[in-house]
């Protein structure tokens, strides 16, 4: 490996409005490497790296690309430099095809006329996607893909930048084991070409399968870099949070109450068939099984959000009927969906207004909202959630990713439901934070709620289900109980293998 860092950045401090959100701040890049970024949300992962790609302007300190000192006026000139990025928040145009989106601002054209070579970016997109062990058309619009997919054409067209330090900013959050294990061999043929990369990510796993080293900032300082065969999942904990985290689920002693939940074959043409289950009072269902399987369709169509052909659904053993996600919530039931920026939150809004978004009965007299009491239960919320907020009335686009998600989840909590469905509560979330969301489900299983838990982390739906529910393309592959269930046993139904 080459001594001199295809990147280096020494001391670096950066203030906003006189809060200093990162000090004297070193980290480096070499030449094929995989180089972890970790820390709790708010630490300020994303401001060095902002730094690094030209869109904040450090206080002080230096970069060095390659040796040389650098002063990137903003990110076309780090792009320029050899510099591409992942973005945690997706950059797709839903409207444009994905070719128009690999392609953006980079289109190739023929000549000066600038006539757009639509066949060979075509081409050249189902390239990079089959290249990520992807099958996407690439004439489709973007916005009708998933979440899941629409990361593949992000990672895709960095990829595509042949750039020689690549950030990957939670690059797995949306995907499913087999698309990560897709872009694990991507990284080790960009690693074996000498590209540096850069990996932020909350999954401890793929840091200790991927990484070569990590390195730690807490509270926008540096802590230190470890070598990942000299260090283990405690020592990076407690270098994040200050402090040991103890077991990384908290124990489940919940008793199970009556069937809450009962759902008789609900069919959705395309998206699922015959599906049949149940949740007691005071249980968890894990919901797994790969991306496109029907998932989250499912959890739509329980919730009114989806029209289904036919099914049955029984709550407390009272056949209902809901037709719309309002049915839904006069029902008890609260929905906490995988992509909480657009469906989850309404950034620009207030802490406040949205925690009151789905409780303004509660904290209304007479159809008038009470101040008093709408800032009573907001306050009452906050402190139950530990919510790290300055003010209520701060906008939620100024939290970090944790504390936004304990909003999305607690805007339900004033409707004390009967049964939450939880789509990726835990998504782009740090290890202190996901704890904390243990806590809240443990609790609220406690006072009896029904919790479905979709999830695609696979040591997340076994260490806090209590039941397992496993789809493959679009029907129940396996219902597994906690004491039988492994890893094994659940990709081996999640990809139609038998039992």
């Amino acid at each position: 490996m080459s001594q001199t860092p295809l990147a280096q950045m020494k001391g670096i401090s950066k203030a906003f409005s006189g809060n200093r959100v990162l000090e004297n701040v070193e980290f480096e890049i070499m030449p094929g490497e995989v180089h972890a970024l970790m820390g709790e949300n708010g630490a300020g992962k994303s401001t060095l790296m902002k730094i690094l790609t030209g869109i904040y302007e450090r206080d002080s300190g230096s970069v060095y690309i390659k040796g040389e000192e650098v002063h990137f006026k903003n990110a076309k000139e780090a792009e320029n430099a050899g510099i591409a990025v992942i973005h945690q928040e997706l950059n797709i145009i839903p409207y444009l095809s994905v070719t128009d989106n690999m392609f953006l601002g980079k289109e190739l054209t023929y000549g000066k006329l600038g006539i757009v070579k639509h066949k060979e970016m075509q081409q050249k997109t189902k390239k990079y996607l089959n290249r990520l062990g992807v099958d996407i058309d690439p004439d489709i619009e973007a916005g009708e893909l998933s979440v899941g997919q629409q990361q593949m054409i992000e990672i895709a067209r960095a990829i595509a930048a042949n750039a020689e330090i690549l950030i990957m900013d939670e690059p797995t959050a949306a995907l499913t084991d087999r698309e990560i294990e897709a872009l694990f061999v991507v990284i080790n043929s960009l690693r074996k070409k000498g590209v540096g990369i850069v990996y932020i990510s909350h999954r401890m796993e793929e840091i200790f399968q991927i990484c070569d080293r990590i390195s730690v900032l807490r509270d926008g300082q540096f802590i230190g870099t470890k070598d990942i065969p000299t260090t283990n999942f405690d020592e990076i904990v407690k270098m994040m949070v200050g402090r040991q985290l103890g077991d990384r689920f908290p124990e489940r002693n919940t008793t199970l109450g009556p069937e809450r939940l009962k759902i008789e074959n609900f069919s959705c043409k395309g998206k699922f068939e015959n599906i049949s289950f149940s949740v007691k009072q005071g249980e968890i269902l894990g919901v797994a099984g790969l991306m496109g399987a029907g998932r989250t369709e499912i959890m739509e169509a329980i919730f009114g959000h989806r029209h289904k052909q036919n099914g049955t659904m029984m709550i407390d053993g009272q056949v209902v009927s809901i037709k719309s996600p309002f049915d839904a919530i006069k029902k008890g039931i609260g929905f906490v969906t995988e992509d909480r920026k657009s469906e989850g939150l309404v950034l620009d809004l207030s802490v406040r207004e949205n925690f009151s978004l789905t409780n303004l009965t509660k904290i209304s007299t007479n159809s008038l909202i009470s101040t008093k009491q709408e800032e009573s239960f907001v306050d009452d919320l906050i402190q139950k959630l530990h919510v790290k907020t300055a003010s209520r009335d701060l906008a939620v686009k100024s939290l970090s990713g944790g504390n936004q998600q304990k909003i999305v989840i607690g805007k339900w909590l004033g409707i004390e439901p009967k049964i939450l469905i939880l789509d990726e509560p835990t998504r782009g979330v740090d290890v202190g934070a996901k704890k904390e969301i243990y806590q809240i489900m443990n609790q609220l299983t406690e006072q009896g709620v029904a919790i479905i838990m979709v999830s695609s982390e696979l040591p997340e739906i076994l260490g806090m289900s209590d039941r397992i529910l496993v789809i493959h393309e679009g029907k129940v592959s396996a219902i597994l109980s906690r004491a039988e269930a492994n890893q094994e046993k659940i990709m081996q139904a999640a990809t139609g293998g038998n039992e």
